[in-house]
């Protein structure tokens, strides 16, 4: 599941030009959640007999078609385990006769082990690396893939190209989201490629960006906790009152996590603990 909500404007387009080693195939799931669907993205090497799979989608059986049709495939790599991104993978592997699933929950592995956040795949053209971002899901991760001298962040969730990201309590955490944030600021020029939405220019700059706005949206609770807002639910009528009612859900889900992660600064501040 993405966003929730409209990000401010950027000065980082949208990407008119895949490299030619990325392919995009769309899943059908358009939705509030979902923008306009699942983004699978297809990983080959020029000249290489293997390729990759980041994020097969949901169980359909006419977009896993389509991605089988592309194979073969090395991995089958999952950014979380969100049924919109992983739904789908256990039958694209049979479809591509047991390609392994590698996620960093063993839940949503098959054919192969658990990612180890911070390991490199390699092989076929294309060196993968496994970066830990925990904050959208305790097992999210993105991949920074390089390719004949280029380099791509895959964000899943963590980073959409449009909107922001939902961080749901308990499996979403805000203070794990914030420190994933960091991490990805530091991939300066670096095409991003999420899990829902366009490409992006510059993970970093998105980063930042979605730094500086939950930064905005933390003062924002802060202040309506101070008037008296104890409640997710009391929280958005004050923050987000115009929030659309087909996602209010979901901005009571991100305001239990910002109330939870305000609440455990406030105790940490107290006595110098951090209660994590």
């Amino acid at each position: 599941m993405g966003g929730a909500e409209p990000a401010s404007a950027t000065g980082n387009p949208s990407v008119d030009r895949l490299p030619g080693w990325v392919s995009l195939l769309r899943a059908p799931n358009p939705g509030p959640m979902t923008l306009d669907g699942t983004n699978t993205w297809i990983l080959r090497a020029p000249g290489a007999a293997f390729g990759t799979v980041i994020d097969p989608g949901p169980l359909d059986e006419e977009h896993l078609l389509r991605i089988a049709e592309r194979g073969p495939f090395q991995f089958i790599l999952i950014t979380h385990g969100h049924h919109d991104h992983v739904e789908g993978a256990e039958r694209l592997s049979e479809l591509l006769g047991g390609t392994a699933i590698l996620a960093a929950d063993p839940a949503h592995c098959l054919h192969g082990e658990p990612l180890d956040p911070n390991e490199s795949l390699g092989g076929n053209g294309l060196e993968i690396h496994v970066l830990d971002t925990p904050g959208h899901t305790r097992d999210s991760v993105c991949f920074l893939v390089e390719c004949e001298g280029e380099r791509v962040m895959f964000t899943g969730d963590t980073i959409l190209g449009r909107g922001t990201t939902v961080v749901a309590a308990p499996d979403g955490d805000l203070s794990s989201y914030l420190a994933s944030l960091e991490v990805l600021r530091a991939y300066e020029n670096v095409l991003m490629l999420p899990g829902h939405g366009p490409a992006r220019h510059d993970t970093a700059a998105l980063a930042g960006e979605y730094l500086s706005h939950r930064m905005e949206r933390l003062a924002q609770v802060r202040a309506a906790m101070a008037a008296g807002a104890r409640t997710p639910e009391a929280v958005v009528d004050v923050v987000y009152p115009d929030i659309d009612p087909r996602v209010r859900f979901a901005a009571e889900w991100s305001a239990a996590a910002q109330i939870d992660h305000l609440e455990r600064e406030s105790a940490a501040g107290a006595d110098g603990l951090d209660r994590l």
